[in-house]
């Protein structure tokens, strides 16, 4: 949610990033503002009428007259549509605030900018499917759950526990505490992170419980400090989750609809920071750095896609995509993203921190960043393919050594 102080003294700068994103979110200022100024009006006239309620009050002296309560009675009906004004007014404008995305950074992107690249993105071959083989059991999983679930079967299941746990250990190293969180959050969690109102048709909701499965860790590892005030001096915090994640994939109907590069459920390490507001953008670069690491650790090729504007998604004010050399398919893919959200979810989640200044001052919002480590069935797609040998074989790369993945997977059986 963005700071209704900052529109207010500042909204030609606030409709002008907006417009950036979209021109149709730059005119919703213009409404937020009107209930604004309606709602401050309602609230100074409900202010100054409870002071002549106060005033009639103490003028009493003794039993009120015909007058007094006639006048006492007005006050207090006056009183009672001032309040249901002020009501209205405020969810009425709350609603509209929250409608609005958050503001891009400077240096977000109108386009998709590719960074840089690494590794060789020339390599051609099987995909996948083919290189697995029954280990990625496509038939029965869709005859169990239905279309885009999967059995993962033998070898790819220690191979999918040895990427977990080498995720783990990396971020252990760089200071992230392990953390294994729900995956069924009630709703102010999606709302908190900036998912409603944006992508509700992408989620699965149980009715009977009001509960929702997760699209990522992030929900859950955001509201972990959900209406805390944090003490300066332990942050950043940060966090690396582990958690099946689940999505609809509604309106992706024939898209990637081979293997299991976009499927219903799928495993991933997330990472997640709370930070100070100014130290965002380093903490911004550092997961990205972090992601940089293990693609070079996983010896997968791969690009860093500057993410364009209208792609960022309703709490990114800027976004990086490592992009996989996939041979299966001879393209660059998807394979983690990193988002800077300065303080846009805090402030849904009520997520502050004490300064430490002398004489103290009052809490200002954390900034906080996610960014994925391994998601791993497109990780492990990369892995096959990048590491296919010509007799069909996978060779793994060295860093997953001693973590329960053979070093070699044998030619798929047929």
């Amino acid at each position: 949610m963005l700071d209704i102080r900052l529109i207010r003294s500042e909204p030609d700068a606030v409709r002008a990033s907006l417009a950036r994103r979209d021109p149709t979110a730059a005119q919703s200022v213009d409404t937020v503002l009107e209930l604004d100024e309606r709602w401050r009006g309602v609230t100074t006239e409900l202010e100054q009428l409870r002071s002549e309620q106060n005033a009639a009050s103490k003028a009493l002296r003794g039993a009120p007259t015909a007058e007094q309560r006639e006048q006492l009675a007005a006050l207090a009906a006056r009183g009672r549509a001032l309040s249901d004004a002020e009501t209205e007014l405020r969810a009425g404008r709350d609603e509209a605030l929250r409608s609005l995305p958050n503001l891009p950074l400077e240096d977000a992107p109108a386009q998709d900018t590719v960074l840089k690249e690494v590794g060789d993105a020339t390599k051609t071959g099987r995909d996948h499917l083919e290189l697995a083989g029954p280990r990625i059991d496509m038939e029965r999983g869709a005859r169990l759950s239905g279309s885009r679930f999967a059995y993962l079967r033998g070898e790819l299941v220690l191979l999918e526990l040895a990427l977990v746990n080498y995720a783990m250990r990396k971020l252990v190293e760089e200071g992230f505490e392990p953390v294994i969180p729900p995956v069924l959050v009630r709703e102010p969690a999606l709302y908190g992170t900036g998912y409603f109102p944006d992508t509700e048709q992408q989620i699965y909701h149980l009715p009977a419980d009001d509960l929702f499965l997760v699209g990522t860790s992030e929900v859950a590892l955001a509201s972990l400090h959900a209406d805390e005030i944090l003490e300066e001096q332990l942050l950043p915090l940060r966090y690396a989750g582990f958690s099946s994640c689940f999505r609809r994939e509604a309106g992706a109907a024939g898209k990637d609809t081979r293997g299991i590069f976009r499927v219903h459920q799928f495993d991933k390490v997330e990472m997640f920071t709370f930070c100070e507001p100014d130290a965002a953008r380093d903490e911004h670069q550092r997961l990205l750095a972090i992601e940089e690491s293990i693609m070079v650790d996983l010896e997968i090729p791969y690009r860093v896609v500057a993410i364009a504007i209208d792609d960022l998604g309703a709490s990114a004010a800027m976004k990086y995509d490592i992009e996989a050399w996939l041979p299966g398919q001879g393209r660059h893919r998807e394979l983690t993203s990193t988002s800077n959200t300065t303080d846009f979810q805090a402030r849904r989640l009520n997520i502050r921190y004490r300064p430490n200044t002398t004489p103290p001052s009052r809490p200002v919002h954390v900034a906080t960043l996610n960014g994925t480590a391994v998601a791993v069935g497109r990780t492990i797609i990369a892995l096959l393919e990048n590491g296919q040998q010509d007799d069909g074989s996978v060779r793994l790369p060295p860093a997953l050594a001693g973590l329960g993945a053979p070093a070699v997977l044998a030619p798929a059986p047929h």
